[in-house]
């Protein structure tokens, strides 16, 4: 097959694979960007900073390039600004004057510490030392956050134009344990994959399925919405009714590196290859799907 290197690079991410939509399928990794903007002024470590990482999402993806998916992966770290939550998603405590003078949407994972600028590490501990200005915040808004969700909906509507239809996986990992501000709770063992669709209204429940049992037969504990529904990435550019479907995948780190050291494991290769065998898959889907 022909290997389709990087495309295009922002401040805000990397386009990985074609420039243009080949394929009825998108993936992107939002979370597995490491690049510090000079402006972070986080009172923790970069290393602890990184906590909040999906290490190596975008590797264990990226053979799917030479298939002629797109995967759009971020730059920055998502404990920098979260791609995905919505722009409104304000933790006001985190806000100098404790008010916000733009569209305001709380999810409610503010009250977690992990609404879209954290204030808190999975373990509770105080990203910042001070609050956060209006303009700052808007700033990390403006130059990282908005372009991401603009090249997200410019190739998502280029693909359902080409093909009548999109296919778009959401990819992250997940920690093997729960933390103190863990989703689903503190100490809570978490399955070897998980699939968000935001209980059913984010893609065809076929297609959720799809996914499911072709990485059961791959050997993995594989569960829905359980504890990840799914959150912005999903719900912003999903429309079943009208062929856009979004799904969102949780990977174990436990499958594929060693959580202490943040190095990859041996079972790196096992789980990159399993990830490129459900791209095949889901490209036969969707191509039986779009005839």
């Amino acid at each position: 097959m022909l290997r389709i290197t990087m495309t295009a690079q922002h401040p805000s991410f990397t386009l990985h694979g074609p420039a243009e939509a080949r394929v009825p399928l998108l993936l992107d990794s939002p979370h597995s960007g490491f690049d510090f903007p000079a402006d972070f002024g986080a009172a923790v470590s970069e290393f602890d900073l990184r906590d909040g990482e999906d290490c190596f999402v975008d590797e264990l993806w990226m053979p799917a390039t030479e298939r002629g998916v797109s995967l759009i992966a971020a730059s920055v770290p998502r404990t920098y600004i979260d791609y995905n939550r919505h722009p409104g998603d304000i933790d006001l405590a985190l806000v100098e004057g404790g008010a916000w003078p733009h569209e305001y949407a709380p999810s409610g994972k503010g009250r977690l510490g992990k609404a879209l600028i954290w204030r808190t590490l999975d373990d509770g501990r105080p990203i910042y030392d001070r609050l956060l200005g209006v303009d700052e915040i808007q700033h990390r808004i403006d130059r990282y956050h908005r372009p991401y969700h603009h090249a997200m909906a410019k190739r998502i509507e280029a693909t359902h134009a080409r093909f009548g239809a999109s296919w778009h996986i959401d990819c992250h990992s997940m920690n093997a344990i729960g933390g103190a501000q863990g989703e689903g709770g503190p100490g809570k063992m978490r399955a070897d994959i998980v699939l968000g669709d935001r209980d059913g209204t984010t893609c065809a429940a076929a297609f959720t399925e799809f996914v499911r049992a072709h990485l059961a037969a791959c050997g993995y504990d594989v569960k829905v919405n359980d504890p990840y529904k799914g959150v912005e990435l999903v719900r912003a550019y999903s429309n079943p009714a009208t062929r856009r479907m979004s799904l969102q995948l949780e990977v174990n780190k436990r499958l594929y590196m060693d959580e202490a050291t943040r190095q990859k494991s041996a079972g790196f290769a096992r789980v990159q290859n399993d990830l490129a065998s459900l791209v095949d898959a889901v490209l036969e889907y969707a191509a039986r799907e779009t005839r």
